[in-house]
């Protein structure tokens, strides 16, 4: 039987992992990029094409303008993006984006139920669950509840890395030989993953935690 999935695809660590982990579980998947006006968008964009170019799987823009028009947070607007990753409750507040993980899993659901994709894959995991509520697992429970209800085609939501931290993914990556050379994970829009921000900093920490240092030479 063919099987088949939708991944929420951002260009970073956490979604690409997932993908490389999940995708010879799949005979089609669709690749769902989103464009809500944050600072690296471009940079999303063009690591989301070639990752999905790599892994040869079908990759679509969502543009969501309204949603640029309602996030005041560091990920939109001209604030400066966090860089302390001890600080989590700040960390949040900074780069929130107003029911992100909720909308975007409710249009790839939308997806899912009008061309019959089986699940939909999400890059959450234990170490940004201890700053968004979004990524925990009570959240994805939730979200799978509320498509038994909403969808015909009741998908299921699947993180497969919700038991992992940043070191844990890294280390899954270099195992599962992941393209992590590809990565995007940079709040900022630069050609390079800029090293300061919190997501960056998460990165490097955790490749320097798997002696990868070779990646730090590419990413940053």
């Amino acid at each position: 039987m063919v099987k088949s999935a939708v991944i929420l695809l951002s260009g970073g660590l956490d979604s690409l992992v997932s993908l490389g982990l999940e995708k010879q579980k799949y005979d089609k998947m669709l690749a769902l990029t989103f464009d809500y006006g944050q600072k690296a968008v471009q940079p999303e964009i063009s690591a989301s094409q070639a990752i999905c170019e790599y892994y040869n799987i079908s990759h679509k823009v969502i543009t969501l303008e309204w949603l640029k028009e309602i996030t005041h947070t560091s990920l939109v607007s001209e604030a400066s993006v966090p860089t302390d990753i001890k600080d989590y409750k700040e960390s949040m507040k900074a780069v929130w984006v107003p029911n992100r993980n909720g909308l975007f899993l409710n249009i790839a659901a939308s997806f899912a139920d009008s061309r019959h994709y089986d699940d939909i894959i999400i890059g959450a995991n234990k170490e940004e669950a201890e700053t968004f509520s979004d990524n925990t697992e009570e959240f994805i429970d939730r979200v799978n509840a509320e498509f038994e209800f909403s969808t015909l085609k009741k998908p299921r939501v699947i993180a497969p890395l919700i038991d992992c931290t940043k070191n844990d993914i890294v280390e899954k990556a270099l195992e599962n030989k992941i393209p992590l050379e590809l990565v995007k994970s940079c709040y900022l829009g630069g050609d390079k993953n800029c090293g300061e921000c919190e997501s960056c900093k998460r990165l490097k920490n955790a490749l320097l935690y798997n002696a990868a240092e070779d990646y730090i030479e590419k990413l940053f």
